[in-house]
């Protein structure tokens, strides 16, 4: 575990901080040269990625501030304001809805989910790296990757019994990461066979729901109703929406070129 990267002018950096920034540098190049790509370029689009950010930011903070009301009292909200939150479906569900703002303080009518889908995957895999660094990696286990924190480190990971038994626990975060990874080449291999405006964003969606809901029983954020963790609750309400909008889609035919059709016969037809 290495929560300082390196000290900058005698002050500490967090390991964390530097992978947000990187993720979020090199995120912005992708969705750049992907808009480049499409010949989409348009100055409007410009609030809608502040929209995006300042969004993400902050329902990543609001959902820290949140968890940490419901879970360890009111007193706890200041601390989790004041260190800012890491909740990844917080800060996507915020990056929506800035997106959404955005467009309209901008004017701007088209889709853009196409143009964000890829930086998404590769910002979050970049970004989980300095979780993997930094938190408690997960629940502990059996398999032979399993991963343990130094004696000398693991008083220091908040929320982790596991890193002080020094019990091997799964790399949940570098499970995340590679299915991060996986799905950046699967969508630029989708952005040029699904031509239905901001469809693959839906895909990544519906995908990052259904892995994130199962990688959630071997991280290591505590049960809370049924046996399931928060974010799964949240999951639950979100998963059926994503998946009646793919359904869909798929009965428009828009994902006939990389999967069979389920439209329904036309009656009558040959």
């Amino acid at each position: 575990m290495h929560p300082v990267l390196f000290t900058l002018a005698g002050r500490p950096v967090g390991t964390h901080d530097v992978f947000v920034v990187l993720a979020f540098t090199v995120g912005l190049a992708v969705f750049v040269a992907e808009t480049r790509r499409r010949r989409m370029w348009d100055e409007r689009l410009i609030p809608v990625v502040i929209g995006l950010v300042v969004g993400g930011a902050v329902g990543a903070r609001l959902a820290g501030v949140l968890d940490a009301a419901t879970q360890d009292g009111v007193g706890a909200v200041a601390w989790a304001w004041q260190e800012g939150g890491r909740s990844i479906l917080g800060g996507l569900s915020g990056a929506y809805v800035g997106a959404l703002v955005g467009k309209r303080v901008g004017g701007y009518t088209g889709r853009t989910g196409d143009l964000f889908a890829p930086a998404v995957a590769i910002g979050l895999a970049i970004g989980r790296i300095g979780c993997l660094l930094t938190e408690a990696p997960g629940r502990p286990t059996s398999l032979p990757w399993g991963i343990t924190v130094d004696p000398s480190v693991a008083a220091t990971v908040p929320e982790c019994p596991g890193c002080v038994a020094g019990v091997p626990m799964h790399p949940s975060y570098l499970y995340e990461i590679l299915f991060c990874l996986a799905a950046f080449g699967v969508l630029l291999w989708l952005r040029d066979r699904i031509d239905a405006p901001g469809e693959t964003f839906v895909l990544f969606l519906a995908a990052y729901a259904v892995f994130r809901f199962g990688v959630e029983f071997t991280r290591a954020n505590p049960p809370d109703v049924w046996g399931l963790t928060r974010s799964q609750g949240f999951l639950l309400v979100l998963s059926p929406l994503l998946a009646v909008r793919v359904w869909r889609a798929a009965r428009r035919g828009v994902y006939d070129r990389i999967l069979p059709s389920v439209r329904t016969p036309v009656r009558g037809a040959a």
